[in-house]
């Protein structure tokens, strides 16, 4: 029997993997790494999701895949979710919830020791009311069409091979890796027109459930987070990130880069969206004890209008504050710039963070594992 299991719980758009590309790049191994250096033994296992799903049915999912895995027969379960996933482990440990019939969420419930936030919008994110307006909704209409069409998925296809060979030639003109050669020799290389590949698996999971993107507003959170709520003698903990405002200017050598000037201008958007607060529905001001340890991890102050690009940074609290670092919402699971130049930073968020942070970043999750 195994007596300890972890399970990751991937957010919103969230996937296990498609061709080479892991939604926990490296996280799997780094936390088993701190784990082994507190000598804690855990079977980590990386859960699937529906990617836009609402939140309930995420929930749902994940009980399943806690019974799948022999999680009713160990002796402890701690849950680590990332974004909208920590909202769905939220949701199972709520006491009283009924999401299935049978009862196992209780029994759930009384063998789990901790669950763990990371970059979590526990009070929304107004990014999610983009995805209520037309324009948002067109955007979700034209997923849900390429995924289903036989004529959407040629056209996936053929711009799949063009961008791959705009990569190649990339690499010719001796450009560094960016996050294009990770998405050409992990996805764009690989894919077929067989409607059985991960990728329209991925697209139309999309297109048959967008229920989340109502209740990621702060709105919608409200209401969740009047019905979900914490249980006795579990440690809820949170991961906590943010980066600064985007510079107004680009470097005269990043005009040189086109590939990093378009996801550049992609993450100042994400940001600036994300950047307002809604007038009527305000995120909890930290205490002043709180409030000194964001600005102290972020290394500036912590203000409503702060961010990972895609979650508010006051939105990420819930429960005790276990770790704050100068991040963007992938970097944490691995989406940045390693070192081996292995993963690309589809975020070009200027957080300057690094392989050293991400491990510490891990190693604080395994410490509140850890935690008697």
């Amino acid at each position: 029997m195994t007596q300890r299991l972890v399970f990751l719980v991937p957010g919103f758009f969230g996937f296990t993997s498609i061709g080479a590309v892991n939604y926990f790049e490296d996280v799997q191994q780094a936390l088993a790494r701190a784990l082994r250096r507190r000598d804690i033994a855990a079977r980590i296992v990386i859960c699937t999701t529906q990617p836009t799903a609402s939140i309930p049915r995420r929930a749902d999912a994940l009980r399943r895949q806690v019974i799948a895995s022999g999680g009713l027969k160990a002796q402890e379960l701690h849950f680590i979710g990332h974004s909208t996933g920590g909202l769905d482990v939220r949701m199972l440990l709520t006491p009283g919830v009924k999401i299935a019939a049978g009862g196992t969420e209780e029994r759930i419930a009384a063998l789990t020791r901790t669950a763990i936030s990371v970059n979590t919008p526990h009070h929304g994110t107004p990014l999610a009311n983009h995805f209520v307006t037309i324009q948002g909704q067109t955007l979700l209409l034209v997923i849900s069409a390429l995924a289903t069409s036989g004529q959407g998925r040629r056209a996936i296809v053929a711009a799949a091979k063009a961008i791959a060979m705009v990569a190649r030639l990339d690499d010719c003109l001796g450009r560094n890796e960016g996050p294009l050669d990770r998405l050409a020799a992990g996805v764009l290389r690989r894919i077929r027109f067989d409607r059985r590949d991960p990728v329209w698996r991925y697209l139309g999971e999309i297109e048959r459930d967008q229920g989340a993107v109502l209740q990621l507003t702060p709105e919608g959170i409200e209401l969740f987070d009047a019905a979900v709520t914490d249980r006795a003698g579990i440690d809820y903990g949170c991961v906590v990130s943010g980066v600064p405002k985007p510079r107004e200017k680009f470097r005269i050598k990043e005009f040189m880069d086109p590939e990093y000037l378009a996801m550049r201008s992609l993450f100042r958007l994400l940001h600036a969206l994300t950047a307002k607060p809604h007038p009527r529905y305000p995120y909890p001001k930290p205490a002043r004890q709180t409030q000194r340890l964001l600005d102290r991890g972020l290394g500036f102050k912590a203000t409503p209008g702060i961010s990972d690009g895609i979650v508010p940074t006051l939105s990420q609290l819930h429960g005790r504050v276990l770790h704050v670092v100068r991040a963007d919402h992938l970097d944490v699971v691995g989406h940045y710039t390693l070192a081996g130049g292995s993963s690309g930073n589809w975020l070009p968020s200027g957080a300057g963070f690094t392989r050293e942070a991400f491990d510490a970043t891990w190693d604080a999750v395994a410490a509140a594992i850890a935690r008697k």
